[in-house]
């Protein structure tokens, strides 16, 4: 199949969640991680931020990865600049293409944001550096002018066009027909930039690739602002389970790595997250019979384990099983005596139980002596 290539913005997009700080050890670490895990592609900040983000961007382009590190930029010359001092070879440079943007945001017209492009390319064009170029809020955006400013950005020397859905506005049937008419219209790579506001970025994702899109961007988590981006560990485990495309990332890793990010930006993994969600892999029923169709891939695959727990829906054979890996065998007949109690505590508690309280149930007298008057029968 074709190419696809993951661009991860978890340094650069994923920090603007609202909140969320990286320190430069943590950015650091995130970049290794990302790059060992293979990774192709980082946008590592915005350099004109200057301070410890401008530092930290330096040292991760001095860390000899085998990816690809970007910075993020302004269609600004002081941005480039700022990007070319920290030694930068791969500049993303950003422009608002929506009426709304440009009028409110920028306070110009579309006539200046054309010019503004090639007087910035112009000057990017200098350092012999790759460059892509973004349309921020091009859902929003006039067709015909967006696909001006990608023929600008196309003919300036940009290798790469990213279609940004800044506000989250896109679905799948949209983006597949936004990205088709897109690819037909300017000769240049598409890139895929989608937020997740109405709970559809990793479909957006999906749709684009099955339009043309080459690239997506990405953040661990799904971070970013509002309700954040597509999220890394979504769309390559659904390339690969639903489209057989692997896009050779080293899911051995992906839990550690989307540990790390939780701990980093202080934002919890819900347990029920997709892919990388603690529990997403426990079961109440017997785990010899969810193994067998229950899943579409092992959970080893990106570092998680199967666990049976016991709750409501445990049954004998669950409870059998559990109590064994405890060290304790119990018989049909006690199992079933026991799952009576175990339900009236799961309902009245709301919870499954950790293993400790199903070790006390086990030795608490009243139900210790319901068992040996069963076994006495």
């Amino acid at each position: 199949m074709r190419d696809f290539f993951i661009i991860d913005t978890t340094l650069r997009d994923g920090e603007q969640t609202a909140g969320v700080v990286f320190s430069m050890p943590e950015k650091v670490f995130i970049a290794k991680m990302l790059d060992r895990i293979g990774v192709r592609y980082i946008e590592a900040g915005i350099p004109a931020m200057g301070g410890e983000e401008k530092e930290s961007i330096y040292e991760i382009l001095n860390l000899g990865l085998k990816a690809k590190i970007l910075t993020w930029n302004r269609a600004v010359i002081s941005d480039v600049k700022a990007s070319i001092d920290c030694g930068a070879k791969y500049l993303h440079i950003s422009s608002p293409v929506s009426d709304i943007h440009i009028s409110s945001k920028l306070k110009k017209d579309r006539r200046w944001v054309i010019d503004n492009l090639k007087r910035v390319l112009h000057y990017a064009q200098k350092f012999n550096c790759e460059i892509s170029v973004g349309a921020e809020d091009a859902s929003r955006a006039d067709r015909a002018f967006l696909y001006t400013f990608a023929k600008i950005a196309k003919e300036e020397g940009a290798s790469r066009f990213r279609y940004s859905d800044t506000v989250g506005v896109l679905e799948p049937f949209r983006t597949y027909e936004e990205v088709k008419r897109l690819r037909e219209t300017v000769d240049i790579d598409i890139e895929i930039h989608v937020h997740n506001d109405f709970g559809m970025a990793t479909a957006n994702a999906l749709a684009a690739f099955k339009a043309g899109a080459k690239f997506v961007s990405t953040t661990i988590n799904g971070l970013g602002e509002r309700a954040g981006n597509a999220a890394f560990e979504e769309v390559i485990m659904a390339m690969k389970y639903l489209y057989g495309h692997d896009l050779k990332i080293n899911t051995d890793l992906l839990y550690r790595l989307s540990r790390y990010v939780a701990l980093a930006s202080k934002r919890k993994i819900p347990s029920g997250k997709a892919i990388v969600g603690g529990e997403i892999f426990n079961y109440e029923k017997g785990l010899e019979n969810n193994l067998v169709y229950d899943e579409i891939f092992l959970p080893e695959e990106i570092g998680l384990s199967t666990k049976l727990v016991i709750g409501k829906h445990s049954d004998i054979h669950a409870i059998v099983s559990k109590y064994h890996s405890l060290g304790i065998e119990l018989t049909e007949r006690e199992a079933a005596f026991l799952l009576r109690y175990i339900r009236t505590w799961v309902v009245k508690n709301k919870r499954s139980l950790t293993e400790e309280e199903l070790l006390n149930i086990y030795e608490d007298k009243k139900y210790k002596k319901g068992i040996d008057m069963l076994n006495i029968q």
